[in-house]
């Protein structure tokens, strides 16, 4: 593939095209707060929620990846930060590999650019810069899952002869005006029956009200739900529950933290008792939210009231009104996506050789992805994967 980086500390290089980058690897994250924030909060960047310093800072720690953490920096000839990539060492097969952060909990792994301009610098450039960068801090290969081929009309250069993955994401742009929104997203007929089942509802089970995590009570009492719902879906399909793992649970408590959480909940409840009928989280940034997790109550008696598709409705008019442009619900298939987002987020794995031993791996991760997207495709191949992991569960 086109892409590969070349770093070597503060050592110019001079791309095939005539734009000079510099690359830094900072091995502190801490001594790169500062920059990060600075392209995080400018409006003119181009960035996901899942490279939020706040929300990076918090999976890290609570995976306990801090000392393997590495912050790669382009700069161009002026010395103004272009790219911030957060990255993860990790010992593969006797291989240096450099991954992204967050694993499968970040559903995009898109680097941070300080603007479109950024996104624009070629493919040939920040290759020379990544290998570079590399070579000097002894990576072998860089493994960039989830990179999103587009994202917000621009073209991600890290997404250049990348791998498609297995899945693809769902998102949808808000309006300015919650209620035109809703129409738009939602159907006419889907409407109709969202409200006849909340009035159901509350005629069953009392009044509703849909909420937000706001304080640490709220935030802990809705992840305390959301845990206990999904134990019971995982139970059912006969498969391990990663959200027992407390690592997971630490981070999940950490990125929702503080009056500005890098993790917003919500959650649909009774209003008199205060039982969670269905909960939902997102990764969020001034301009987006991004859906990473939602379970609802499995009771027969809420179930049948679809309280997941009524907190999406609610959750869709609420980020609208709050001034959000953008809102997706992750990557992989299911029908609840597919019936309100009109956009598909293709991604792909990039793959960025810095050695031989490096290219070797990254031809084989690539067969590796081109198998399980075939698997995830193919409906009998699928049922027979999904089938043999219910017997190494039992």
């Amino acid at each position: 593939m086109a892409l590969g980086v070349q770093a070597t500390g503060t050592d110019m290089i001079d791309a095939p095209s005539g734009v000079m980058l510099t690359a830094e690897i900072i091995d502190d994250p801490a001594a790169a707060e500062a920059v990060w924030r600075r392209i995080e909060g400018d409006p003119a960047s181009l960035q996901t929620p899942y490279q939020r310093f706040d929300w990076t800072m918090a999976y890290l720690r609570a995976r306990g990846q801090m000392d393997r953490t590495r912050i790669v920096v382009l700069r161009d000839r002026d010395g103004r930060a272009r790219i911030l990539l957060p990255l993860t060492l990790e010992r593969e097969f006797g291989l240096r590999v450099a991954r992204t952060v967050g694993e499968t909990y970040a559903n995009y792994h898109m680097p941070l650019f300080a603007s479109r301009d950024a996104a624009a610098i070629s493919v040939g450039d920040i290759t020379a810069a990544l290998v570079g960068a590399g070579r000097s801090a002894g990576i072998d290969v860089y493994a960039l899952q989830h990179q999103p081929r587009t994202w917000e009309g621009s073209v991600n250069p890290f997404a250049a002869g990348g791998e498609p993955e297995a899945s693809d994401g769902y998102g949808l742009m808000l309006g300015p005006d919650p209620e035109a929104t809703l129409r738009r997203v939602f159907s006419a007929d889907a409407r109709k029956k969202l409200r006849s089942k909340e009035k159901r509802l509350v005629e069953a089970k009392g009044p509703v009200a849909y909420r937000r995590a706001e304080t640490q009570a709220e935030s802990e009492q809705f992840l305390a739900a959301f845990y206990a719902q999904k134990a019971a879906r995982f139970a059912g399909m006969g498969v391990a529950d990663p959200y027992a793992d407390p690592a997971i649970r630490a981070f999940l408590a950490s990125a929702a933290a503080g009056p500005d959480p890098a993790l917003e909940i919500h959650a649909l409840c009774l209003a008199e008792s205060g039982r969670v009928l269905a909960t939902f989280g997102g990764a969020v940034s001034a301009r987006r939210y991004s859906g990473m997790m939602t379970a609802f109550d499995p009771d027969p008696e809420i179930a049948r009231f679809s309280p997941g598709d009524l907190l999406l409705q609610h959750l869709v008019r609420d980020q609208a009104a709050r001034g959000r442009l953008g809102f997706d619900l992750g990557v992989g298939e299911a029908r609840y996506k597919a019936s309100i987002c009109d956009e598909t987020i293709g991604l792909v794995e990039a793959i960025v050789p810095v050695t031989l031993a490096g290219r070797t791996y990254g031809a084989v991760r690539q067969g590796l992805t081109r198998a399980k997207r075939r698997i995830k495709r193919d409906p009998r191949l699928y049922a027979a994967l999904q089938r043999l992991r219910r017997m190494r569960g039992a």
